[in-house]
């Protein structure tokens, strides 16, 4: 009989923690692009936990509006969690964006955005949509490695800057290079990557920074 209230207290103690680990866990639903993007605000931080380190990005939405308020979108619905930096190329950019699970990936890839006009260059650290033509951008981005100003009439318009963290942006593991290929990860995601490139780098985690209150001290 004792034995039968321990079994039945283990039972009910995992069946909470059950319950508890869904509740916590984000609805589908809840994790695909609205039909028309909210706005960002003006201004605002993103960190990146990544297999590196942190890294901190600020972002100007007057630099590029449909972008900033795509990118505020992605991360508030944890889009960029566990994403890979699939494409490295050192002196150049690290590229990342497709998402690890195919079916929520899928919804992504068909919100496109239009272009918004370039008005910031891409210079080491900015942060900049990838396009695969005229309006067409979704969730694929990059970070300059250098000066890549030639990108600026091409239409690639920056959104924002790494402002803590470019030397860790710069430990991105290269070692495959632009390998992956990105037929793949749109259809198996980081399955497939996991298999043929263990030793990508990703990230852990992308969230929004919240400003920090002032002190009362400092409003005197």
């Amino acid at each position: 009989m004792r034995l039968f209230s321990i079994l039945l207290t283990i039972a009910i103690a995992h069946s909470t923690i059950s319950a508890d680990a869904d509740e916590k866990k984000p609805k589908k639903e809840d994790r695909l692009p609205a039909k028309k993007t909210p706005e960002a605000p003006e201004t605002y931080q993103v960190k990146f936990e990544t297999s590196q380190g942190d890294v901190i990005l600020d972002i100007t939405r007057k630099w590029a509006p449909l972008g900033a308020d795509r990118f505020h979108e992605a991360v508030t619905k944890g889009f960029y969690d566990e994403c890979r930096f699939f494409r490295v190329l050192p002196g150049f950019v690290v590229q990342f964006g497709i998402n690890g699970a195919p079916d929520i990936q899928q919804h992504w890839r068909e919100a496109q955005i239009k272009d918004d006009k370039v008005k910031e260059s891409n210079v080491e650290g900015t942060l900049t949509f990838a396009t695969a033509g005229p309006d067409t951008r979704t969730t694929q981005m990059f970070i300059n490695f250098g000066d890549n100003s030639g990108l600026d009439r091409m239409g690639f318009a920056p959104i924002g800057k790494v402002s803590k963290g470019m030397d860790i942006v710069k430990k991105i593991n290269a070692e495959y290079r632009q390998r992956p290929d990105q037929r793949y990860i749109q259809q198996e995601g980081n399955a497939y990557l996991k298999k043929e490139f263990p030793r990508l780098d990703y990230i852990k985690k992308a969230t929004i920074v919240k400003p920090k209150k002032k002190k009362e001290d400092d409003k005197k």
